[in-house]
């Protein structure tokens, strides 16, 4: 009887706890409310200059999100429709034309094949003079685009210039669909491929479409392609990770401070290709629901995780309507893959006094186990179970693609050479990478490089200490060496800057298609992917974590485990 008082006394004390604890949220809500208001109607009633109420509102309100992390964000009816297309649908109206501007003046810089503007002959390297009659000078890149899209089957009147020469070009819009499935097919060693670029509405059906499509072909194994990947809806996360794992098994639970967005998800149907060998390609850039597909294979021990570690995003989104057709969307929990763990890498709840957020530190980070018992850890992203290096451009390619100055040589190749036999073998030839170089001889190639950057920042310390005056000398001696050394970067970077330069030739004769095709040569995770299918004991023993397979991605201090 007494216990019975005692739980009747303590839920009744909890009851009131949290009933005081929401009043009291509601009043401090509504108090702050009505200061913040008030304050707003002061501003534009008494500033002594013309105040734009609107931007006001957002700058206050773009101010009180940034306090938060990066993906809570206002959006206003004036960018809902880009809004859809970032996060939501993959579809709109327009021409099927990407645009880039060089030094002041619009050009086309990419078509899609088979729509409207390929169809009508508009070609990369046509400068956009108007559209619909309306000057393009002093436009930006949004009014370009508010000008290009519009409700399917309406006009669209272009005046372009071509060689000098002005070309007017009367298109008709249409539906265009950017699918979320880029790329899927057979690379070659009965491998099978499937790209996938972001996860919109359909992308589990897509990926749904390009598996049962591989799978006619018996392959030997598929690599799912989730590279430079941010993410997307959730839900289309846990539909793919179904492809591949049983019926009723967990696939990730988010969890909130609202007890109502704490939610486990688990696969709902039988999968469609339940045991063949599968790889996952990841990098830095791979994210959210990326990281819900890549984990969660990798705790149910069903896929092998191949490349760098991913950017460690465990946070879910959900959108709330504001009034006027407005929207916010909120970080409103956490997810967590199968083994427990949360990937999420920066600790936006302890930001510095700068507004930044830092990594969690490694001696916070604590250790879960997949499903066969191999130790994975939270806070830092998905470590893949076998790492390989990625690519970093060099500061000359980095300051040649912001200059565009890949650009009109893509563009003059494909004037003088109108038909390329491959996309798949195509490589440009020493002299025609010769031709490129000595075209640059007039350009800018002004950067600095990491060894300059560093050079600097001596010369700052140098200055702090009151040294200046003893190192100068040899300050400017290794300035000059620098200078001296950054004069034969094209051709100590010939390699990497001839690979960039295929890519944007070969999207000139076959599109988006083709330049993932041609990549596939020096694709070093696609072909560490393809060794691996061909080692099936090896396979075998990351899955099982036999030997050194038994740690992935241990961080360098010590770590709590979980019990």
């Amino acid at each position: 009887m007494n216990k019975l008082k005692y739980s009747l006394i303590a839920i009744v004390f909890g009851v009131a706890v949290i009933s005081f604890s929401f009043k009291e949220d509601l009043f401090l809500v509504s108090k702050n409310l009505d200061i913040f208001a008030s304050l707003y109607k002061e501003i534009n009633i008494n500033y002594v200059d013309d105040t734009n109420a609107p931007q006001l509102m957002k700058t206050g309100i773009d101010a009180m999100l940034d306090s938060l992390d990066p993906y809570t964000e206002y959006v206003p009816e004036s960018e809902i429709e880009d809004y859809k297309l970032k996060y939501v649908s993959t579809q709109y109206g327009g021409i099927g034309a990407s645009t880039v501007f060089i030094d002041g003046k619009l050009f086309v810089n990419d078509v899609s094949e088979g729509y409207p503007a390929n169809k009508s002959d508009v070609k990369p390297g046509d400068q956009l003079v108007s559209i619909n009659g309306i000057a393009l000078k002093g436009k930006d890149r949004v009014e370009v685009s508010q000008l290009l899209r519009g409700p399917k089957g309406t006009a669209v009147d272009l005046l372009v210039i071509r060689e000098g020469k002005e070309i007017t070009k009367k298109l008709i819009r249409e539906e265009i669909k950017q699918p979320n499935v880029s790329y899927s097919g057979m690379v070659g060693d009965g491998i099978g491929y499937i790209k996938l670029d972001k996860f919109l509405e359909n992308s589990g059906q897509e990926v749904k479409d390009a598996l049962v499509a591989i799978q006619k072909e018996n392959p030997k194994g598929v690599v799912l392609d989730l590279r430079n990947n941010g993410g997307g809806i959730l839900q289309e996360a846990v539909k793919i990770v179904n492809l591949f794992i049983g019926k009723d098994q967990l696939v990730v639970t988010q969890k909130g401070k609202n007890v109502e967005k704490t939610i486990t998800y688990k696969t709902f149907a039988a999968p469609i290709a339940p045991t063949l060998p599968l790889v996952v390609l990841v990098n830095g850039n791979s994210a959210s629901a990326s990281e819900i597909v890549a984990g969660s294979l990798q705790d149910l021990d069903r896929g092998i995780v191949i490349g760098q570690r991913s950017y460690g995003k465990g946070l879910v989104q959900q959108t709330f309507n504001l009034p006027y057709n407005s929207l916010v969307k909120v970080t409103v929990a956490k997810y967590y893959t199968p083994s427990g763990r949360c990937i999420q890498k920066l600790d936006y709840a302890h930001k510095n006094a700068d507004g930044s957020a830092e990594r969690f530190a490694d001696s916070t980070m604590v250790m879960y186990q997949t499903k066969a018992g191999r130790n994975v850890y939270s806070g830092n992203g998905v470590y893949p179970d076998v790492v390989v290096s990625g690519e970093k451009l060099s500061p000359i390619t980095i300051s040649m693609l912001t200059k565009n100055l890949f650009f009109s040589y893509a563009n003059q190749y494909k004037k003088e050479k109108p038909s390329l036999t491959s996309a798949k073998t195509f490589q440009l030839s020493d002299a025609d990478y010769n031709t490129f170089s000595g075209a640059l001889a007039d350009k800018d190639l002004s950067y600095l490089s990491r060894t300059e950057r560093l050079l600097a920042d001596l010369r700052v310390e140098a200055e702090k200490e009151n040294k200046s005056g003893e190192v100068k000398s040899d300050l400017e001696n290794l300035r000059n060496k620098l200078t001296s050394s950054k004069k034969t970067d094209l051709a100590t970077h010939k390699a990497e800057i001839k690979r960039v330069l295929e890519t944007q030739i070969v999207s000139r004769y076959f599109y988006e298609k083709g330049r993932i095709e041609q990549s596939f040569q020096y694709d070093k995770e696609l072909a560490a992917a393809k060794n691996l299918f061909t080692n099936q004991p090896q396979m075998l023993a990351i899955l099982k974590g036999d030997g050194n397979y038994k740690v992935i991605g241990k961080p360098t201090k010590a770590t709590a485990s979980l019990d």
